[in-house]
């Protein structure tokens, strides 16, 4: 019964609580508002039990919305969007395709709210099925017309990679009902494609653009790595906002130019932008990836100082940015401070622990996030692996791989495999490691027998140190590399013949030895770099002396220097 046909006191009575809804903040609020409804029979008023639903979506209280509707008895057409509309939002959508089904068996016609929270679900649950199913029901309810409906469909198709579909919904909206959100949905639509001369073609052709339509073309340029392009329209933006530096932002993070991203960020705040947590994850990754330790201090002292608050987000990458530079005490003091961890945060400690070395303490670890309910996906079995590689624990990797196939029914990756190589490589099982390449399911990478090859020189296995080769070669022809680890370990058995054989194909096949190792180091938070033989640095000729006088300190104490393998 709807709130038009009650008794006046009855509608007053409605409207109080109506307003006492839409002030909750709580779920104990809710359901003290809830007990009075229940007792006055306004629970079965569809305007009111409308808001109610409103509320449950606001709160994340799916659960409680879903009882409440159960017990309506004539809900109208604006009461079953709202409990689509709650089932959607709080992440049940085949719960909204249930409700859109009984929906139908009651004789209650949809209409375009009903199908723009529909085809929302159906991109969500990746239905493609279902969303034709819905997006056929439009056409068939005479809301074909409904921008915002056309809008879900255009982005629900390009979810599916279907850009055929969503040019075709697009084209056929009448070009004077486009508002700006349409448009901006169809060039998503071909930045996800990686389709920029069509998403630059539509963005000149549009008659309006707002903050999100210059981000999306900036994101979509990104992705592609053309810097030059996301630059100069981020330039050009007439009123950037938070969101347009966060994807600058992004960009250069995306593209490895850390350093960028962080000056960028230090222009915004001067400018007088306040980031969001998107913003503070974002550039706290950045610092991670550049070992600036210095400088991610800095951030999270502005998180501090800012009041953020530490959410799983935010928590997760300063666990991951003091683990990779190199601060994993400090990365287990923020893990423990925070209040709700997922699953992201315990893979980063679970991570730090593993480069750090603590193999033991990772499975720990690894044991003490399942008590807790939240189970492992394949990047947590990455790290876990990895630390068993680096402590050695051949049995334990064993296990651990087995476990990850039959218990949590992860099909493994190239980089679980790659792990196990290492691993048995290192112990000097190198049939092991052989026989599990065999058997994948998978290509095998260049970095997979480049661990087995690496563990050929170790064991001076040259029987499948050449297996290794000639795989590689097949996978990266032009990385000498690979041809300088065979040629070292012929040198070092004595087989010079093999070794100019080698030399010769590599002189034939124009191979160069490549570009030198560098390393870096952060000095009052600046980074130095240095490459092999490179004295363009302007203290170079202090620091040869000064390792100079180190080598000769270490000859004087009998350290001898490791074994130097031979080069062209």
């Amino acid at each position: 019964m709807t709130l038009l046909h009650r008794h006046p006191d009855f509608l007053t009575r409605t409207l109080v609580l109506v307003e006492r809804l839409k002030g909750c903040t709580t779920l104990k609020e809710l359901q003290s508002v809830l007990g009075f409804m229940i007792k006055t029979s306004v629970d079965q008023d569809c305007f009111a039990m409308n808001q109610f639903m409103t509320t449950c979506s606001t709160l994340g209280c799916w659960d409680l919305a879903a009882s409440m509707f159960s017990q309506v008895q004539n809900p109208d057409v604006f009461l079953y969007n709202a409990m689509i509309r709650v089932s959607v939002q709080c992440s049940y959508p085949l719960q909204a395709l249930e409700q859109y089904k009984s929906m139908l068996r009651a004789g209650v016609m949809p209409e375009s709210h009903t199908f723009s929270s529909l085809i929302k679900g159906c991109r969500l649950v990746q239905a493609l099925r279902y969303g034709k199913c819905v997006h056929g029901g439009v056409w068939k309810n005479g809301c074909k017309r409904d921008v915002f409906v056309q809008t879900a469909a255009i982005d629900f198709y390009a979810s599916f990679g279907g850009i055929v579909e969503s040019e075709k919904v697009f084209d056929e909206m009448p070009v004077s009902e486009r508002d700006v959100f349409a448009w901006t949905t169809m060039l998503s639509a071909y930045a996800q494609a990686g389709d920029m001369a069509s998403a630059q073609r539509l963005f000149d052709e549009m008659p309006e653009r707002n903050n999100a339509t210059w981000n999306t073309l900036i994101d979509g340029y990104a992705r592609l790595g053309n810097l030059e392009s996301a630059q100069s329209l981020f330039e050009n933006i007439p009123d950037k906002n938070i969101i347009s530096w966060t994807t600058m932002i992004a960009c250069y993070a995306q593209n490895k130019l850390f350093r960028e991203a962080v000056t960028l960020f230090r222009d915004m705040t001067n400018l007088g932008f306040s980031p969001d947590e998107v913003t503070m994850s974002t550039i706290i990754s950045a610092c991670a990836h550049l070992g600036s330790l210095d400088i991610g201090r800095e951030i999270h002292y502005y998180v501090m100082q800012n009041r953020f608050h530490l959410d799983v987000y935010i928590g997760s990458a300063l666990v991951d940015m003091y683990s990779k530079c190199g601060s994993l005490e400090k990365s287990l003091v923020v893990f423990y401070k925070l209040q709700e961890k997922n699953l992201f945060c315990w893979n980063s400690v679970i991570d730090g622990l593993a480069v750090h070395g603590f193999a033991r303490k990772a499975l720990m670890m690894l044991s003490k996030m399942e008590s807790e309910k939240i189970y492992p996906n394949w990047v947590t079995f990455v790290s876990i692996l990895n630390a068993c590689n680096h402590a050695g624990l051949v049995e334990e990797g064993r296990r651990l791989f087995m476990r990850m196939k039959k218990d949590y029914l992860i099909v493994p990756r190239v980089e679980h495999y790659g792990c196990m190589v290492a691993l048995f490589s290192k112990a000097g099982l190198l049939e092991d490691a052989l026989g599990l390449i065999i058997s994948m399911e998978s290509e095998p990478n260049a970095f997979i027998w480049g661990s087995l090859l690496d563990g050929c020189r170790v064991q001076k296995n040259l029987e499948i140190a050449r297996i290794c080769l000639d795989a590689l070669i097949l996978l990266e022809p032009n990385n000498s590399g690979h041809y300088m680890l065979l040629i070292n370990m012929y040198a070092a058995n004595n087989q010079w013949d093999e070794v100019t054989k080698i030399r010769r194909m590599m002189k034939g096949r124009g191979i160069e030895k490549g570009c030198p190792g560098h390393s870096w180091i952060e000095i009052g938070g600046d980074i130095c770099q240095f490459a092999a033989s490179d004295r363009s640095h302007p203290a170079s000729d202090k620091i040869c002396m000064f390792l100079n006088d180190l080598d000769e300190q270490m000859r004087l104490s009998n350290i001898k220097p490791h074994e130097i393998s031979i080069g062209f």
